[in-house]
């Protein structure tokens, strides 16, 4: 389990390691074909500033190689805002007094119905909060069956579950699975999670391990941008990648790398990223995984998405609704996130194209029922 390798790394040596990188470190990083985490430490440091330019070039190139001009679509879909957890971030904070809603599944059928007519989207995202005896397996199991005649592809963004429960929703039509460790800071990862199922850091981050060995085709990971520092969390999570593509070898990876926002409860982000250190840290992780799917949400602006699908992006969602219900049933419900790109997914597709890339709705299948 990476938990246990996870022990050799010490947080504030890893910090001091990337501040005291040198532009020769730079230089050298940019002259290998295979990244070590060392070098990948370079590149994320501020002594790579300089190097951005042959850096966006060196990763447009190794994106064109592996992808082509595509960017691939997915949208999410809220289930469920009801969650255990008191992350002292989060909308849905179990502290929050808001409507908790976790939709039947006829409302997730109008949900699909809905979200089919604002594009050929066969890409969904299903996205709930951590409430095991509203949406644990039982109930995700019967969303799977709900969507799977509407898309091709299915995805969850739920609490981290049993090896066997990952096993069961394989058989019922799951694609992949997305999770975020927020933060690898385990010192000070209490303090964003006080209570709940979430607040097991060491069940949390082992939860990968049982998603390769369920054999999930597709894994999704990423840290919350905002809490602990970022060159260092992001470093932990190339280490992380680095040892799932060893032992799950089989399985396709994607990262994801959300900048926090305002949420309800008034929570502010503790450290704030740039874009252009959004893009540098884009390039590093195009340069260090020369495979691995780098995904922006609808968090980021439309301008910004437009320059850095060129760049090294390969899949956006659009059209995003992060309520339980928005498309549809019950668009009252509190968002768990601002939405910085709000416009249709038909927009989206035809700026992609207008930028010389393809749109791809739909991506490879696992199985065929």
């Amino acid at each position: 389990m990476f938990y246990d390798e996870l022990q050799q790394y010490d947080w504030d040596a890893t910090t001091d390691a990337i501040a005291r990188k040198t532009a020769d470190d730079v230089r050298r990083a940019l002259s290998h074909d295979r990244l070590t985490i060392d070098d990948f430490m370079a590149l994320i440091s501020p002594a790579a500033e300089p190097f951005l330019e042959q850096m966006a070039q060196k990763s447009q190139r190794l994106t064109r190689e592996r992808f082509g001009k595509t960017i691939s679509m997915y949208i999410p879909m809220y289930v469920s805002n009801a969650c255990t957890n008191h992350c002292v971030y989060c909308g849905f904070n179990h502290h929050n007094p808001l409507a908790r809603v976790t939709l039947t599944q006829e409302q997730v059928k109008a949900e699909c119905e809905a979200i089919r007519r604002l594009g050929p989207f066969e890409n969904l995202l299903i996205v709930s909060g951590e409430f095991p005896s509203l949406n644990g397996p039982d109930y995700l199991e019967k969303v799977l069956h709900t969507c799977r005649p509407y898309f091709h592809n299915l995805t969850i963004e739920v609490m981290p579950l049993k090896q066997q429960a990952y096993e069961r929703l394989i058989e019922s039509g799951l694609n992949g699975v997305v999770c975020f460790q927020e933060t690898y800071n385990e010192a000070n990862y209490k303090k964003y999670h006080p209570r709940g199922m979430k607040s097991d850091f060491k069940w949390r981050v082992n939860g990968f391990d049982r998603m390769g060995a369920a054999g999930l085709h597709k894994i999704g990971m990423g840290v919350l941008i905002g809490l602990e520092d970022w060159r260092t969390d992001v470093t932990y999570m190339a280490r992380h990648l680095l040892y799932l593509r060893k032992n799950y070898w089989r399985t396709r990876f994607s990262v994801n790398f959300p900048r926090m926002c305002p949420a309800e409860g008034g929570y502010q982000p503790k450290v704030v990223m740039t874009d252009k250190e959004l893009a540098q840290l884009t390039f590093a992780f195009r340069l260090f995984d020369h495979d691995v799917d780098i995904s922006y949400s609808t968090r980021e602006k439309p301008e910004f998405r437009a320059n850095m699908m060129q760049l090294g992006v390969t899949s956006m969602s659009a059209g995003s609704k992060t309520e339980p219900g928005g498309y549809v049933s019950t668009p009252e419900a509190l968002e768990q996130f601002e939405v910085s790109d709000d416009r249709s997914p038909r927009a989206v597709a035809a700026e992609i194209s207008r930028l010389g890339y393809e749109p791809v709705w739909k991506d490879w299948d696992r199985r065929f029922d």
